[in-house]
């Protein structure tokens, strides 16, 4: 039986992942995460054989991370807690938030994917385009590309662009721009006459 291992893909996950959200993806280096581990470089690239593929798997981590509750929400047809999904998750996940809304994946690893990971950002891609589009039948009762448009501005450019100055700042975004967010939803996608 062989040894268990003494450090874990996920500790090394976090490592870059508070060093990404505290300097910027740039700063994290396979030396800088095995220093903030307590590991061997050695122990870093024996499961991450490239810079590349540890960031990119940092990257889908992340994204998973968020695109799994907010799924969750499109499917129950939540409108409301799909569109408030965004702050609530930015505050529970304040690095990770720093890391997907501040930072463009191409710096984290370049142009293309790793070919390891590939097959996982196209099913995280179409995972979100078809949850999109299934909402977007389930509420107005068809798919166009105006209301596919209209569902994710209301669903994900709103709550986006209301966070994205707060955590420029470096902090999370205050409670009421929850209200905010819930009202310009409600504009957008026609229930702009609900009680609130």
């Amino acid at each position: 039986m062989g040894r268990k291992a003494k450090y874990s893909d996920g500790q090394f996950l976090d490592a870059a992942r508070t060093l990404a959200a505290r300097k910027g993806p740039e700063a994290v280096t396979i030396a800088g995460i095995a220093d903030a581990v307590g590991a061997p470089i050695g122990s870093v690239y024996h499961r991450f054989p490239s810079r590349d593929l540890l960031m990119a798997r940092l990257w889908l981590r992340t994204v998973r991370s968020f695109q799994d509750g907010f799924l969750e929400l499109l499917a129950r047809g939540d409108a409301k807690a799909a569109a408030l999904y965004t702050p609530r998750w930015v505050r529970e996940h304040f690095d990770e938030a720093l890391l997907l809304l501040l930072y463009r994946r191409e710096e984290f690893f370049g142009d293309a994917w790793p070919e390891e990971i590939q097959y996982d950002a196209r099913l995280l891609l179409r995972r979100l385009d078809e949850g999109i589009i299934d909402f977007t039948i389930s509420r107005f009762g068809g798919v166009s590309e105006e209301m596919l448009q209209r569902t994710v501005f209301a669903l994900i450019d709103v709550p986006y662009a209301a966070v994205r100055r707060y955590l420029l700042q470096g902090v999370p975004p205050p409670m009421f721009v929850d209200d905010t967010i819930e009202k310009t939803s409600r504009a957008i996608m026609g229930d702009d006459d609900e009680d609130t």
